[in-house]
């Protein structure tokens, strides 16, 4: 792929070392873009200044939802060198979710390639702090003036970074989890295993009522008997019970993590039976009444690993290991967190070094 690049005249003021970088806030001076057009295919890739884009009010991702997006993170890691993890996993799933949206294929090795050059133009914009990473978000827009509902024959790929601080300011806290009993996510058939727009519209009422009821996340159950756990708004999920690690098998209507992917590789190789599986609320409160729940932890690239000390389902209030981390949970993180950063040795070739 061919990309050209024009840099800043106009550079932006980096944040201060120390400054507080929140999630998502702060842009890079740089953005990748690429147009696709029906019998020409994916075209003119170029990397320019940041900037906002200009599209017609009837856009068709305005009116009909067909986006997708991607997130993964750069590192710099302790040796001063810049990697990326596991990118041609992200490049996989973007195509999945294209096949699902009616978006055109994109070649994994140019999703791959303009990450890469992108993060090698902006590079200096990645903070060394301890726990900061650049967030990378790829994405893909229809484009086409049209209201008619179909699938746009034009299209935008675009990436854009974000020096991000460290998810867990304080250290690594468990969170309380809200099962939710009343709203739907997504259902066997639909969208939810694309990474979408639309999965997380769909997630914010019942995010909501958890925050207003003091709890971080909201994790849903399954569509169609609205018993059985799916996974969380912004992650996978995971179960420690009675020595083995479970958590919920793939079936459409999950989101395909690559940190879950991840942690299900790294807990084999450590000799843990995983097991990938239906499990109902159920099973999870008779498994806490029975002291055989151990842990409970999420999984993706924003938390790497998030655990969690409560889960509520209706009056059901689940205490989960005196609400602290449990020692797999704590060894998941620093043997990830050190693979992306350098600190472990990276056994199995997941990093990607500019």
């Amino acid at each position: 792929m061919n990309i050209s690049i024009t840099k800043t005249t106009n550079p932006m003021q980096k944040p201060a070392p120390d400054a507080p970088l929140g999630f998502g806030k702060i842009p890079t001076d740089h953005m990748f873009i690429m147009n696709y057009t029906e019998g020409k295919g994916w075209h003119d890739a170029r990397i320019i200044p940041y900037q906002n884009i200009s599209l017609a009010p009837s856009a068709m991702v305005f009116h009909y939802g067909q986006e997708m997006f991607e997130g993964l993170k750069a590192y710099k890691g302790v040796d001063g060198k810049t990697r990326l993890f596991r990118p041609e996993m992200n490049a996989k799933r973007a195509n999945a979710s294209n096949e699902r949206l009616c978006i055109p294929n994109l070649p994994e090795e140019d999703f791959v390639e303009a990450v890469k050059a992108l993060v090698k133009v902006d590079e200096d914009w990645i903070p060394t702090t301890e726990g900061a990473s650049l967030y990378i978000r790829p994405f893909i827009i229809a484009t086409d003036e049209f209201l008619g509902v179909a699938p746009s024959k034009t299209y935008l790929f675009i990436i854009i970074l974000s020096p991000s601080g460290a998810y867990y300011a304080s250290g690594l806290a468990p969170v309380g989890i809200w099962i939710e009993d009343d709203y739907v996510r997504a259902v066997k058939g639909g969208i939810g295993y694309a990474k979408t727009g639309g999965n997380y519209a769909a997630s914010l009422a019942a995010q909501v009522k958890a925050h207003d009821d003091g709890y971080s996340q909201v994790l849903w159950l399954d569509g169609v008997e609205r018993k059985y756990i799916e996974e969380v708004g912004a992650m996978n999920i995971f179960f420690k019970i009675d020595g083995k690690i479970i958590t919920p098998m793939l079936n459409g209507s999950i989101l395909p993590g690559i940190t879950r992917n991840s942690v299900i590789n790294v807990c084999k190789s450590w000799g843990y039976e995983v097991e990938e599986r239906k499990i109902s609320v159920d099973e999870l409160i008779d498994a806490q009444k029975s002291g055989k729940l151990e842990e409970c932890f999420g999984t993706g690239t924003a938390a790497v690993i998030s655990p969690v000390g409560k889960l509520r389902f209706k009056d059901d209030v689940m205490t989960i290991n005196n609400n602290e981390i449990g020692p797999v949970s704590q060894k998941l993180y620093d043997t990830i967190t050190g693979i992306q950063w350098g600190k472990c040795e990276d056994t199995f070739g997941w990093t990607v070094t500019l």
